[in-house]
């Protein structure tokens, strides 16, 4: 079992564009860091849709969703929004009744709240007690499995500056935006090092995978 970080970046390093709103939750131009993996049939699929590409990028992509059996995220990535939930506009999230998840989801917020169970096998509960509560949360219910972080960066900066992020897959888009949410730009712990396990070319991206350097 691995905790991991699956995420897409510019090549200037942002996750996301400046100025996100509802309408536009990835900011300005942050939609083109996704362009290579929507198109893909395992994407499409996950989500409902049919059609997409078939090659290698869909395969690793398929292969990340099979070996996951838990995830993490930010309360800002669930809903984008921050407060008390009876005044977040957004407050059941993005995904709709089925999020493409299929399984438990612990969202990190200082809001208490009820699970919400979805359709197609999802759950999002709500974790207020921090990011060490939330991983062995998902540790027991991902099994054998991984478990992802599912954004945002801020979430991935906590658990690599607690040393406990062991791998990260970077999907590099050939953007620069320019400004935006940094995926890296709050570590403030000093220097980490990483491994790099592999780096591949996809369609229109480049493959990272980084380890841990213990």
């Amino acid at each position: 079992m691995a905790l991991t970080l699956d995420i897409s970046v510019s090549l200037d390093g942002f996750v996301a564009g400046r100025n996100p709103t509802l309408e536009e939750p990835l900011g300005e131009g942050g939609e083109r860091l996704h362009e290579w993996v929507v198109r893909l049939a395992s994407w499409r699929r996950q989500h409902g849709l049919e059609g997409g590409e078939s090659h290698a990028d869909d395969g690793l992509v398929a292969e990340a969703s099979r070996s996951l059996g838990a995830h993490i995220m930010g309360r800002r990535m669930f809903s984008g929004g921050s407060g008390p939930w009876e005044q977040d506009p957004n407050a059941d999230g993005w995904w709709g009744d089925e999020p493409p998840f299929r399984h438990a989801v612990f969202v990190l917020t200082h809001h208490p709240r009820e699970p919400v169970v979805k359709e197609g096998g999802t759950t999002f509960t709500f974790v207020t007690d921090g990011i060490e509560s939330a991983l062995d949360q998902a540790k027991a219910a991902a099994g054998d499995l991984d478990i992802g972080i599912g954004g945002g960066a801020d979430v991935a900066q906590q658990y690599l500056r607690a040393g406990l992020l062991d791998t990260m897959h970077l999907h590099v888009a050939p953007v620069l935006l320019g400004g935006g949410t940094p995926l890296f730009g709050d570590c403030d712990n000093g220097p980490t090092a990483l491994r790099l396990e592999s780096a591949t070319q996809g369609h229109e991206v480049a493959h990272l995978t980084f380890a841990r350097a213990d």
